[in-house]
């Protein structure tokens, strides 16, 4: 099953979203401001997309450039961060059995479909 980690409020989020419902596959829709992935979700994300958590992280986002930007964090603690404050997960992601991506354009969605 197909599942898009999704924030409806992100234009980039909508356009994968678009893209998936365009494909005509099945696929999981996970609005994850709402319903929080845990760490190990977060942990199996990562794997998929073989990248650190630093790497999932938007660091454009004001509570990063507030509470961690300039600190030398664990991956731990950038997984913790992600859980506390969801907004700074990167979107959308797009996961299929054991490949994934960040759909940074929107069109990298079709590497995994």
């Amino acid at each position: 099953m197909i599942k898009i980690y999704h924030n409806p409020r992100c234009r980039k989020s909508r356009e994968g979203l678009d893209l998936l419902e365009k494909s005509g596959k099945e696929f999981e829709v996970i609005k994850y401001l709402e319903d929080v992935p845990t760490k190990e979700e977060l942990r199996q994300i990562l794997s998929c997309l073989s990248i650190s958590p630093e790497n999932l992280v938007r660091k454009n986002e004001a509570i990063w450039k507030e509470k961690f930007r300039g600190k030398l964090l664990s991956d731990e603690e950038i997984l913790e961060a992600m859980i506390q404050y969801p907004k700074l997960i990167e979107r959308p992601i797009v996961v299929k059995g054991n490949k994934a991506v960040v759909g940074r354009p929107p069109e990298r969605i079709q590497e995994v479909l």
